[in-house]
């Protein structure tokens, strides 16, 4: 089988594009390629309504299977090709776009999917969302980007409770809240003076950003997350820190953010925290494509990793955590209720809300996100600090919880088992010619 792909963006672009819209689908791309390494070959393509029919022809030619996996939403999914065409995308809604707007049809979704005849999403919800809408019998598979295996190494490495050690951090800018003058950033001061101090901060940027080493002990809780995004709802996950921890200097937050632009990705987040008042807990702002190693260095760093979101698609960094035995503070609705569990995290208590698909720029209320309880966000924080300070076999048991629930959810083997029923699938559509 030949597997011609195409997503956005690329190695050599993401760096430029980090945080932007759909950047993460490079990241799902890379995610499934190991997984589709055992079952074809893999043939990356930038313009898929030029380059993906030569491909097809060419294999078909050779008497070879193709499909053409597209990372992205269907709104940018190309259709009309000759080869059969699968959309892999993230979903975070109960229900699909069935309406046009700005005159362009593809926004409803149903036109794309019944082109392509086919599609595979990130999680159970969205799978059902589809069929809800394209029929019960509308091929559609829920599969995982797989990435328990990239991760699960480092399970060994779960701590609850850390004795002072040092995190070193390759390719980032690493902030310290409690360590710069937040008054320039309240809102009723100019914003040319915070942003003076941050380029200050990011003076390093135009060259190879040296390592920085930040000192680190007590528990450790981490968010990777793009600020930009309101989906993310990162207010709460950084005031129900402080709200809870106001008073606990060893306990600090590693809010990892994923923002092409080190001024706009940090000012946002340093002046909701000027807003909460003195703290003596410790959050630390990192914000930069790190290198593997530094990102490796940072899970093995955290004692938990945290979500406050309203809704997700599948949530790679919270996927890649748990697979590597941390446990989570999180919600658990929409992509998330297929793998977070009590058995693994301090769920955070949520509730349905009326919201807006994110492509639509009408902002027409046709859909739902989850709006956690703040209050409840507060005591999760602080059960899982007191399980870490003072029940480390219980910390012990989560993490292996953890581990397991990943293994059965996205590890290789599942996902290429999964991925053989959609080729099956594929295969018995449109069956290449065979050569004599």
């Amino acid at each position: 089988m030949i597997f011609i792909e195409h997503a956005s963006f690329s190695q050599s672009t993401i760096k430029d594009n980090f945080g932007a819209p759909e950047y993460s689908y490079l990241f799902v791309r890379n995610g499934f390629r190991p997984a589709l390494d055992r079952l074809g070959k893999r043939v990356d393509v930038a313009d898929p309504a030029r380059d993906v029919d030569a491909v097809y022809r060419s294999a078909m030619e050779r008497g070879e299977d193709c499909v053409f996996l597209s990372y992205n939403p269907p709104q940018k999914t190309v259709v009309g090709l000759a080869c059969p065409t699968l959309p892999i995308f993230a979903w975070e809604y109960a229900n699909i776009p069935v309406e046009t707007w700005n005159e362009n049809t593809k926004h409803d979704w149903r036109n794309v999917l019944s082109q392509t005849g086919m599609a595979i999403t990130l999680s159970r919800e969205s799978a059902q969302a589809v069929r809800d809408t394209m029929g019960a019998d509308y091929p559609v598979w829920a599969i995982p980007t797989p990435l328990f295996d990239s991760y699960a190494q480092r399970g060994n490495n779960a701590r609850a409770w850390r004795e002072p050690f040092d995190l070193s951090l390759e390719g980032g800018l690493a902030v310290s809240a409690g360590d710069i003058d937040l008054a320039p950033f309240r809102p009723e001061q100019a914003r040319e003076e915070a942003y003076r101090l941050l380029r200050v901060l990011n003076h390093a940027a135009s060259r190879p950003r040296p390592t920085q080493t930040i000192r680190l002990s007590g528990v450790i809780y981490t968010t990777v997350l793009c600020p930009a995004d309101g989906r993310k709802n990162w207010t709460d996950l950084v005031s129900g820190f402080v709200w809870a921890f106001r008073d606990t200097p060893d306990a600090t937050l590693l809010f990892k953010l994923t923002h092409a632009t080190v001024e706009d990705g940090l000012m946002p987040v340093l002046r909701h925290i000027s807003l909460l008042g003195d703290f003596k807990c410790r959050i630390i702002l990192i914000n930069g494509l790190l290198s593997n190693e530094a990102y490796g260095e940072l899970i093995d760093a955290t004692t938990y990793c945290v979500n406050t979101a309203l809704c997700e698609g599948q949530c790679l960094p919270l996927t890649e955590y748990m697979s590597a035995g941390r446990p989570a503070v999180a919600p658990s609705h929409t992509a998330m209720l297929d793998y977070v569990t009590p058995q693994n995290s301090f769920i955070v208590r949520s509730e349905p809300r009326p919201a807006v698909w994110p492509q639509d720029e009408r902002h027409a209320v046709r859909a739902r996100n989850h709006i956690i309880t703040f209050m409840d966000l507060v005591r999760q924080y602080r059960e899982s600090y007191r399980v870490a300070r003072h029940e480390p076999e219980r910390h012990a048991a989560m993490s292996a919880a953890a581990v397991e629930t990943m293994r059965a959810y996205c590890s290789e083997d599942v996902v290429a088992e999964q991925l053989r029923e959609v080729l099956r699938h594929v295969k018995a559509l449109s069956p290449a010619p065979r050569q004599e």
